[in-house]
């Protein structure tokens, strides 16, 4: 194996195991192994690819579609147990935070003619705080860390939609609204 292709690979293993995670029982050992290991995952990828500088937009693709697979896979195996737990006000901020994402989406794909998502810190803290979820959803202030999940996704998706709004051109390395270009 090329090493140059060892990012794309680790990010090939988090689209596997968002496909494991569909035949474990939620919240079991197994699950909370693999779940981990595609975090990590998550994680390592970027980083590797970077300090390799083989950084591509085919990565930042594959990217982007193992955490749309990774994170449909968790909430339909979470969606049962959060259905039970989240309260009212939590499921109208999940739906504001959707309608945002979405806008985001749009105006992109109206703006560039292209799917464009950025990750930006927000948009990586907020994948960082998501994650987290399984891990406390049992705990007796699971509400307030929701509400706070909720929060930091409703800032990283109005982020987003502010990026393409302003922005003259796509720049899929940006970081914050504030940065003009890719570079940090």
């Amino acid at each position: 194996m090329d090493k140059k292709q060892l990012p794309n690979c680790i990010t090939a293993f988090r689209i596997c195991g968002a496909a494991l995670l569909m035949l474990t029982e939620p919240f079991s050992v197994v699950f909370y192994v693999l779940y981990s290991l595609c975090g990590l995952s998550d994680v390592i990828d970027g980083w590797l690819a970077r300090k390799m500088d083989v950084s591509s937009e085919l990565g930042a693709r594959l990217d982007s579609v193992a955490d749309l697979l990774f994170y449909s896979a968790m909430l339909i195996k979470l969606l049962p147990t959060l259905i039970i737990r989240l309260t009212p006000g939590i499921w109208w901020a999940i739906c504001g935070v959707l309608i945002l994402r979405c806008a985001s989406y749009a105006v992109a794909g109206v703006k560039y003619r292209r799917f464009a998502s950025l990750h930006t810190y927000m948009n990586k803290f907020t994948g960082l705080c998501v994650f987290l979820v399984p891990y406390f959803i049992f705990l007796p202030c699971y509400i307030p860390l929701c509400a706070a999940v909720c929060a930091a996704a409703g800032l990283a998706s109005a982020e987003e939609l502010l990026i393409h709004i302003f922005s003259s051109e796509y720049i899929p390395a940006r970081k914050t609204l504030f940065q003009k270009g890719g570079k940090t």
